[in-house]
């Protein structure tokens, strides 16, 4: 198989477990909170037994370390927000918000990044309204805080993905990638105790939770991240963002046969998803025209960062 062919696969792959993520999220028994403060403190773990993020850490400055600790609780957030979306509503809608991700960054990325705002990329964004309205109007009544939620979700992770790619040629990914998580929970930890919660904040998981968990943190994080790095040095960012923005799809494909969701939806949050995702689909294309793509190497971390 030629490099890039095999690059394009591994990307799909990656894609398909990122998906996983919110079908975990909703088989995992546990609230959102502890969810994700299990997610980021497994993910540090073992990454701390990688020698060379070892090494980085302690050549590392304090001024970016403290960058990327904030940026981490930004990430904190946007899972905390988006697995609450999870719980509230399901997998499929949480996913659906997501896509809205790139609207929001249409806004953010220029002010954060410095670059020269892109008013195609506000058009493509009021062209979602129309799906958004579709998918409120197709899901129960006990879902829409579900929603709300979830475009919250979908602004946090457009804040940290500009925030990442201002700040990614500073320090290698899986560094960053520490750092950020293990200050998203110690985060977590520090918040645990200002939010409503029953009994302890962060319990123990049974045997069936906790592999689950082990499967979110190794299988849904560190491998695609892993991956990624492998096969984004031979991609573009517009093959980058085209398969990425699959993710919405696979999840919402994989929760029909996995949890049922599709008795819970009607035909209108279907065809208000097809809306956004159409939307978010064209965001790349269009830009492609007057954009060309200068350092593969630079963007493949750039597009890691974001997820």
């Amino acid at each position: 198989m030629k490099p890039h062919a095999k690059a394009q696969w591994q990307i799909h792959f990656c894609v398909l477990l990122w998906g996983f993520t919110a079908i975990l999220g909703k088989l995992i028994a546990l609230p959102a909170l502890p969810l994700v403060w299990w997610r980021m403190l497994l993910v540090t773990a073992a990454l701390l037994c990688v020698p060379r993020v070892w090494r980085g850490l302690r050549t590392l400055s304090i001024r970016l370390t403290a960058i990327y600790a904030g940026i981490g609780v930004v990430v904190a957030l946007h899972w905390l927000t988006f697995y609450a979306a999870v719980k509230l509503a399901n997998a499929s809608v949480a996913a659906t918000c997501i896509a809205l991700a790139p609207v929001f960054l249409a806004l953010i990325e220029p002010w954060i990044t410095r670059r020269v705002f892109d008013v195609r990329e506000l058009l493509l964004g009021v062209a979602v309204v129309p799906g958004v309205a579709l998918v409120v109007g197709g899901v129960p009544a006990d879902m829409r805080l579900g929603i709300a939620v979830g475009v919250l979700s979908a602004l946090f992770v457009a804040c940290f993905g500009a925030l990442n790619k201002r700040m990614v040629e500073h320090a290698d990914p899986l560094i960053v990638t520490c750092i950020e998580l293990g200050a998203g929970a110690a985060f977590l930890t520090i918040l645990a105790p200002l939010l409503p919660h029953k009994g302890v904040a962060f319990v123990l998981p049974d045997l069936h939770d906790a592999a689950l968990l082990l499967t979110l943190a190794l299988a849904c994080t560190l491998l695609p991240f892993a991956l990624a790095l492998a096969a984004l040095r031979r991609l573009s960012a517009f093959n980058v963002q085209l398969v990425t923005n699959l993710e919405p799809v696979y999840a919402i494909v994989l929760a029909i046969p996995l949890l049922g969701e599709q008795h819970q939806l009607d035909v209108w949050f279907y065809l208000g998803g097809v809306v956004i995702l159409g939307a978010v689909f064209a965001q790349p294309m269009i830009v492609r025209r007057t954009e060309t793509v200068s350092s593969p190497e630079m963007l493949g971390a750039a597009e890691s960062g974001r997820e």
